[in-house]
């Protein structure tokens, strides 16, 4: 059915707006499970779990894999359990994953899928802190913060493709799992994390633990992200900090003691123990940064054990080690070159890989190149940007039947050929691991000692190998940040290879 709007005047044209937007409303409200009271939301519950369901496989497929220690998982798994079965859904089938990735961070899909990352499990220092983190996530869950706002940016949508229909303009639609993506990685918000933290909080007492021990939660990632921001900024790169308001927000926050406090009428009169020597014993051994299939930076190399590759960073050069690809970074950004790998070939030769690679762009300089017994092509690629000309070098290299592919442009088209040595030079060191390469490839690992009179951060540290700043770190993994020192008789963490 068409309507046709009478294009009389600005009030007439859109007067009919407003009870449209009232049905939208209407039709949309849902029962909160958290407050009972009704939200805007434009999706069922049964919907929920389904693209829970869909964007799990989606996730696990694409972009995560699941740490491989079964017994560290089933812990995680009915830890979480406990708390779900004290929460406001507890009908919904959860599953909790232990992500095998060093980034800082936890975050939660609809319908009950919950993850957390071993990068942020070494920070913590109890069972109870460890729940705290779990149960801030299960409130995003049960009160349906991800399809809140995805009703929200909809609603928003479906209003303003009307108007711009009606001003002849496009539009778009909002995204549930785009929604999910970018609060993983910034957070719901602070009022949707301060009811999280709220729900967090009321879980932890109703399962028994001292809803309080959050605030120990802030304390330690608090001063993780400090630590990490400083030391991001002095390297030049994004820093590795958790998104919620655990990280943002100090534990003398009035806001957010409040909110905590107000679980302390869920408290049991004789709470749990925090678990302190539980939880420490059970990550025993654990990865600690970098895993053998995510490569390791150690002095200016990096080293890849499962791939049995080396590649060798310029004097001064900084090396960022991504999910994706592995980025070389020379002084004060002046230039820059990616490596990334490509699937395994039956042979095709590195000249038709390279100009595949290029698409329609004309290769200049094209030469065969080879390093250390390896065969590859290089070639210098030109072209305009809206910022102006952009020169790239391209280069492959065929390693154990797998490309390697290199580009690399400067930020000034004027300094490339200054730097076009460089270039070549990283990816001429790409090579097999020494047997001294693979001893120093090997993970970190969280190694649990008890602590004597005797035993100081800097003591442990010595011990610690390829780690620049140790000492710090040693001390934030024991939440002793900055100038703490162990207690003798007390378990402390420290790092091995």
């Amino acid at each position: 059915m068409k309507i046709n709007i009478p294009n009389r005047s600005p009030l007439i044209r859109f007067a009919w707006l407003a009870p449209l937007t009232l049905i939208l409303l209407l039709a949309g409200c849902a029962t909160n499970p958290v407050t009972g009271e009704r939200d805007f939301v434009l999706m069922s519950e049964q919907q929920e779990l389904s693209l829970g369901q869909q964007y799990h496989k989606q996730l696990m497929d694409q972009q995560y894999d699941v740490y491989d220690d079964p017994k560290l998982q089933e812990y995680m798994s009915r830890l979480g359990q406990q708390l779900a079965r004290q929460s406001h859904r507890p009908d919904i089938d959860y599953t909790f994953t232990l992500v095998d990735s060093p980034q800082v961070n936890a975050f939660a899909l609809p319908g009950g899928y919950i993850y957390i990352t071993r990068g942020i499990m070494a920070y913590f220092n109890s069972e109870a802190e460890f729940a705290g983190v779990l149960g801030h996530e299960l409130g995003h869950v049960t009160a349906r913060h991800s399809v809140r706002q995805q009703s929200a940016a909809t609603a928003s949508s479906i209003v303003g493709n009307i108007l711009l229909a009606t001003t002849d303009a496009g539009a778009g639609a909002g995204n549930l799992f785009q929604t999910v993506q970018l609060a993983a990685i910034r957070g719901y918000g602070r009022d949707h994390e301060l009811e999280a933290d709220r729900l967090g909080a009321e879980y932890l007492a109703r399962t028994g633990y001292d809803p309080e021990e959050m605030l120990g939660v802030v304390r330690i990632l608090a001063d993780q992200e400090s630590y990490e921001r400083r030391r991001a900024e002095a390297e030049g790169r994004e820093p590795n900090v958790y998104h919620g308001l655990f990280s943002t927000h100090p534990d003398n926050d009035a806001r957010l003691q409040e909110v905590i406090r107000a679980a302390n009428k869920y408290a049991a009169d004789d709470p749990r123990p925090a678990g302190r020597e539980a939880y420490l014993k059970r990550i025993d051994g654990m990865t600690y940064g970098p895993g053998a299939s995510q490569g390791a930076v150690v002095d200016r190399e990096f080293l890849h054990l499962e791939l049995d590759a080396a590649l060798e960073a310029p004097p001064e050069w900084k090396i960022d080690n991504q999910p994706q690809r592995v980025l070389f970074l020379a002084p004060d950004d002046e230039a820059a070159l990616q490596v990334t790998l490509g699937e395994a070939d039956s042979g095709t030769e590195p000249r038709r890989l390279l100009e595949g690679r290029i698409g329609q762009a004309e290769l200049e300089r094209g030469r065969r190149f080879e390093a250390k017994g390896l065969s590859g092509y290089t070639g210098v690629v030109r072209g305009r940007t809206q910022q102006g000309l952009r020169i790239l070098r391209h280069t492959v290299l065929i390693k154990d039947g797998r490309p390697w592919y290199f580009v690399a442009t400067s930020r000034d088209p004027a300094e490339f050929d200054r730097f076009d040595e460089r270039f070549l030079d990283i990816a001429g060191s790409l090579s097999s691991l020494t047997e001294a390469q693979k001893r120093a490839a090997q993970p970190l690992r969280i190694k649990v000692v008890r602590a004597d009179a005797n035993t100081t951060y800097k003591e442990l540290a010595r011990g610690v190998n390829g780690v620049e700043d140790a000492t710090a770190r040693l001390r934030l993994l024991n939440g002793d940040w900055p100038d703490a020192e162990p207690q003798q008789g007390q378990l402390v963490k420290t790092l091995v290879r």
